[in-house]
């Protein structure tokens, strides 16, 4: 109706007209869910989903997550490398991520990377370096392969939020070699798990925007919900438990069952339901069971 307005009123020509009209026709796309509605993702096996996807981190963490039967994630936010390296190898048969905040770690070195890496091997888990990215792009860049850790040497993931835009995207890829791009990937922060956090909203819209046009680079989300269809994207979710509750500082904690069947996230991110168990190996079993349990089930829907 608009195009017939103006060009009854002589401001388009009949050439622009059948332009405009020729392009409207060639970009029709499907409407966009809300992003409050919940997504549900098609009940894919890991095995399937690993064949869908681009990235080869993404696909070696999907076979890796059916080969070891398990979604579980463990958070070793300890200030000891001893202690980081006793849980990694406790936990590391039931689990197919071990998480790290390298920069809590007092008695850092070469020889406990050198360690957590043959770790990593021995178990075959992925490490990842909860380091949470957020300045420009050049900034980024070289805390990611700079600095006293060089964090880009030795962690398969990182994550970054997306606050300061693409730049930081780009600086984190840009610090890595040829070789590292295929065996190295990030995920963003669409979501956080704390009462009142801002990561929300219009904000987790932009994230998943932004996350989704680096498929190059980015395996996924730290979120708590399912955030997109994407087979490449991966929903990581912490502050699990067994049973649900909060903590004193504003966590919330979700179940294995929610986290996985309800809300369709992908691995769970469990830090002192385990860490500070008596015997973390076993509590490792039980949430290895969960998490994986919960995964089958929703393959049955």
């Amino acid at each position: 109706q608009v195009l017939a307005v103006l060009h009854e009123k002589g401001k388009l020509s009949d050439d622009m007209v059948a332009c405009v009209k020729k392009f409207v026709a060639a970009n029709q796309f499907p409407a966009t869910p809300a992003a409050s509605k919940p997504i549900v993702a098609q009940c894919v096996s890991y095995e399937e989903r690993a064949k869908q996807c681009c990235h080869p981190s993404t696909q070696h963490l999907l076979s890796l997550m059916a080969s070891k039967k398990t979604n579980l994630c463990v958070a070793a936010d300890f200030v000891k490398a001893e202690d980081i390296l006793r849980v990694a190898d406790l936990t590391g048969p039931y689990i197919c991520m071990l998480k790290t905040h390298i920069d809590i770690v007092e008695d850092f070195s070469d020889h406990f990377i050198t360690s957590l890496k043959d770790l990593a091997a021995k178990h075959n888990f992925f490490i990842f370096e909860d380091r949470k990215f957020a300045d420009i792009g050049q900034t980024v860049q070289r805390q990611y392969n700079a600095g006293v850790h060089h964090i880009s040497q030795w962690a398969h993931v990182v994550n970054c939020h997306a606050v300061s835009g693409p730049g930081v995207l780009k600086g984190l890829r840009s610090a890595l070699t040829d070789e590292e791009k295929r065996t190295r990937a990030c995920l963003v922060i669409a979501e956080m798990s704390p009462a009142g956090n801002l990561a929300k909203g219009s904000y987790t819209e932009e994230a998943v925007k932004m996350a989704e046009q680096e498929p190059d680079f980015v395996m996924g989300f730290i979120c708590t919900h399912r955030l997109s269809k994407n087979p490449n994207m991966l929903h990581l979710t912490p502050g699990v438990r067994l049973e649900e509750g909060g903590d004193s500082l504003g966590q919330q904690y979700l179940t294995p069952q929610e986290v996985i069947g309800n809300r369709h996230c992908d691995v769970i991110i469990v830090g002192r339901g385990i860490c500070q168990a008596s015997d973390p190996a076993e509590e490792a079993k039980k949430y290895r069971q969960a998490g994986y349990s919960a995964y089958q089930q929703s393959l049955s829907l």
